[in-house]
């Protein structure tokens, strides 16, 4: 399957729209690929990096000339592929490999997997799916810890996004599991879909916001965390590129009721001091600041203060004055847990960054995934 560009930024922008509520590159690897480039190689099969932010096909293609190009393809991010039911067992070290994609304008050694296949087999495209998963069996979990808190400990991610063709036929979006079916009977249009998700968040700078936001470099690892492995902030971090996040209800040695979550997407970590009355006068500022969490019923309310100075999400940054406020919700027949989020921040920003977010029970389980940009333009510069 070979999209064109046209029906490639197309099904970006769908899957931008249903993904995140955040301002994401879901598909930040296009960068400098040729995606109006259509080109073909073939070579052995080296090896295979299911990684974040994206896996890459590492394989020798042999030239005309007879020599040898060692080059490194990318694909889609490791949580997405494994969500998807792929595994390292698919690509056989030695295999021959056929790739359909596009090149990158300034590394030869560099392309764009659209669509690939291994000793002759079936070809597979870049959004396939290999696996069926039922949806988790909730029936005997139950809704609240012995303490009384209500259980929101557990794997959850972002529903999942299908590849699928609407009745106009063309190479199809990006879609979530659950509409699918509708969007592939024509019952829904893209334009419904979007209108379904959350909105994203409305951004009112203040004067240095404006100029800081004017001079971030999106695409820059020195400046957007993002292409050097390091977090953005709770916000961002938590559904861009659709990871699955883990969450661990305890009580520590010390009688102190805690909720620890992991992200998933750069496996990066926060706790949540739940009953504690205030902060502690004196913080050092970090990525996930210090947040301390009450029960307001069923729904948890989150206030983090503490961050160190960074990106909210690109190009608005933060920061040490940024306050986060989050309230978590569980939809218990739908095992939806949405989180509400306002972000205010007096040195950047005039008004709440503010929107809603929901994710699910995932049907795969949390795993923490080794992250190493291989991307040529994101290498970081040697000192």
């Amino acid at each position: 399957m070979h999209m064109s560009h046209s029906l490639k930024m197309s099904a970006l922008a769908c899957a931008l729209a249903v993904g995140c509520s955040t301002p994401a590159l879901a598909h930040h690897g296009f960068g400098l690929f040729q995606l109006e480039i259509n080109k073909e190689w073939s070579g052995t099969l080296t090896k295979m990096n299911l990684i974040n932010p994206h896996s890459y096909m590492e394989l020798d293609v042999t030239g005309a000339d007879g020599k040898v190009l060692h080059m490194n393809c990318e694909m889609r991010a490791a949580t997405l592929i494994k969500r998807s039911g792929w595994s390292t067992d698919m690509f056989k070290i030695g295999a021959h490999v056929e790739i359909k994609g596009h090149p990158h304008r300034d590394d030869p050694g560099a392309c764009y997997i659209e669509s690939f296949a291994l000793n002759g087999s079936k070809e597979i495209n870049r959004n396939d799916q290999f696996s069926t998963n039922t949806p988790v069996d909730t029936s005997k979990r139950p809704l609240h810890l012995a303490d009384g808190q209500l259980n929101i400990s557990g794997d959850w991610a972002v529903e999942q996004l299908v590849l699928t063709v609407p009745p106009s036929g063309g190479n199809g979006s990006m879609i979530p599991k659950s509409l699918r079916a509708d969007f592939a009977s024509g019952k829904l249009t893209p334009a419904q879909l979007q209108a379904m998700q959350p909105p994203r968040p409305t951004v009112a700078y203040t004067e240095k916001g404006q100029a800081a936001a004017k001079a971030f470099n999106n695409r820059s690892p020195e400046d957007n965390p993002w292409f050097a492995c390091k977090p953005t902030s709770l916000i961002r971090d938590w559904t861009s590129d659709w990871p699955i996040n883990q969450f661990k209800q305890s009580t520590t040695a010390q009688g102190e009721k805690v909720i620890d979550i992991t992200y998933g997407l750069y496996n990066f970590k926060r706790q949540i001091h739940v009953g504690m009355d205030k902060h502690p006068a004196k913080l050092t500022p970090s990525y996930a600041g210090h947040s301390i969490g009450k029960w307001e019923g069923d729904t948890l309310v989150v206030d983090t203060v503490g961050f160190a100075a960074g990106v909210l999400s690109p190009p608005t940054r933060s920061s040490e004055e940024l306050h986060l406020v989050e309230r978590f919700s569980l939809d218990t027949q739908k095992m939806a847990l949405k989180r509400e989020y306002s972000a205010t921040d007096p040195v950047y920003l005039t008004a709440p960054y503010a929107s809603y977010d929901v994710m699910y029970l995932s049907d795969v389980p949390f795993e923490a995934q080794t992250c190493k940009e291989m991307t040529p333009e994101f290498q970081q510069k040697k000192p």
